[in-house]
């Protein structure tokens, strides 16, 4: 999971400095940090990437081999056609 540092302190501090209450100031920092917490799950890792990657890589190449056959299924009766 990923992990982001977040002055909650300053953060309070600064919104106390712009005229909300110490109440006030809390109850916005914990809104902040459930939302930011949330967004943070959805988050993919370094190790998620490259699962994704060599998943897709793996039907990359399935996917060329098969155009490969298919290539090869059209030409060979083409070629047969026109040289046999």
């Amino acid at each position: 999971m990923a992990v982001a540092i977040f002055d909650t302190l300053e953060f309070v501090e600064a919104l106390e400095s712009s005229g909300f209450t110490k109440e006030q100031s809390k109850g916005m920092v914990g809104a902040f940090k459930k939302a930011q917490d949330s967004q943070l799950q959805e988050l993919a890792t370094k190790s998620d990437l490259r699962e994704l990657e060599a998943r897709l890589t793996g039907q990359l190449v399935l996917v060329k081999w098969m155009l490969a056959l298919v290539i090869a299924s059209t030409m060979i009766p083409a070629l047969k056609t026109l040289f046999g």
